[in-house]
């Protein structure tokens, strides 16, 4: 069986990793994945330090695509996709969670009947100003197969009609975070090259464009991790995007008194999400791996696909509000919620499920 996996950012790379270890592990031989990275993070240190650190497979293509307004990047994509996917033949298209490149992947997919299995399937913020939710809605309905994460994910497809293929496995970056998480401790050294005390500092991700593109949700954001700054160090690994948004508008003095860092390796950024005291963040992946370590989380959002995050106490909604940050630091400095006395994001064998399924 030949299954194309199409990856083309962060979280895409560390779910592959996931997959592809099981795929070396039990089924060498019988599986053969070819690897595409459409190049959706151009950035060194948001894409190759991943597939290096995780020891994933070299992309067979690299297809060196960035930048632009959406349609236009999905275009290429689609475009040079699908000349990957006449050539391979593949049994399977794989893709993950709700990039362009997942679109992509899944239009040219479709488009030459191949089946495409959707990992992270289900997923919905009810926010469609985020392309990311358009992006996941057009990929669910021309998916074959559509691994869950959660049973919130299985009840949404549901509500939408799609019942057929549809496979509660778990949250494959419950694996990755099982597998790496005593790696990173004993690797990485982040804590020390920071200055750092475990337990002692928060740690800041901002990269989303609802945030980014909006000066007014920016300032209220940097200001907000500016005053948890006062309690303890922030450490804000920043995207290079945002960087650069944020030098346009000459905003820079609202980094003063962070620790602004570059873009971290995996296995350092998961050192610190384990030992952090608070984390607050607009990234998905960042939410559920701050409730898979046990630390207590702010998504600086107005809705999450996370919900169960949010429904355990692990997890705080405040938007993009300088008050509300402020307010839900203070709160949970003061009183630690119970931790849950199970995942809802399955037993960590997500990858497994997923590939006895497609061999199926």
């Amino acid at each position: 069986m030949k299954i194309v996996t199409i990856v083309g950012a962060r979280p895409q790379f560390i779910k592959a990793a996931a997959i592809s270890r099981v795929i070396s592990d039990k089924y060498a031989g019988r599986v053969a994945e070819v690897i595409v990275h459409t190049g959706q993070h151009f950035d060194a240190g948001m894409s190759q330090i991943f597939f290096d650190e995780l020891a994933i497979p070299v992309p067979k293509y690299n297809l060196d695509i960035s930048g632009g307004l959406h349609g236009a990047m999905t275009g290429r994509m689609l475009e040079s996709i699908e000349k990957v996917l006449v050539a391979e033949k593949p049994d399977w298209v794989l893709i993950y969670g709700d990039t362009n490149s997942t679109l992509a992947g899944a239009l040219a997919a479709a488009k030459l009947h191949i089946p495409v299995a959707h990992v992270e399937a289900g997923l919905r913020s009810f926010n469609m100003r985020m392309p990311e939710e358009i992006n996941r809605i057009v990929a669910d309905k021309i998916s074959t197969l559509l691994f869950c994460p959660t049973s919130t994910a299985v009840a949404n497809l549901k509500s939408e009609g799609m019942t057929s293929g549809v496979v509660n496995v778990g949250d494959v970056m419950y694996d990755v975070a099982l597998f790496y998480k005593d790696a990173a401790k004993r690797q990485s050294k982040i804590l020390e090259s920071l200055g750092l005390k475990i337990g002692a500092y928060a740690l800041a991700t901002c990269h989303r464009a609802e945030n980014t593109d909006d000066l007014v949700r920016l300032k209220e954001i940097l200001s907000g991790l500016t005053d948890v700054s006062q309690k303890m160090p922030v450490v804000l690994p920043l995207h290079p995007r945002t960087r650069k948004l944020i030098a346009e508008n000459q905003m820079e003095n609202l980094l003063s008194t962070l620790k602004v860092t570059q873009p971290l390796p995996f296995l350092d950024m998961v050192a610190l999400e384990q030992d952090a005291r608070i984390i607050l963040t607009d990234s998905g992946g960042v939410q559920k791996e701050a409730f898979f370590y046990g630390v207590p989380c702010i998504t600086m959002r107005d809705e999450t696909e996370w919900v169960e995050t949010v429904q355990s106490g692990w997890n705080r909604l405040v938007g993009a509000n300088c008050a509300a940050i402020q307010a839900a630091v203070t709160e949970i400095l003061q009183s630690l919620p119970a931790k849950p006395d199970s995942s809802p994001y399955g037993d960590g064998d997500a990858a497994s499920k997923i590939l006895e399924h497609l061999i199926r």
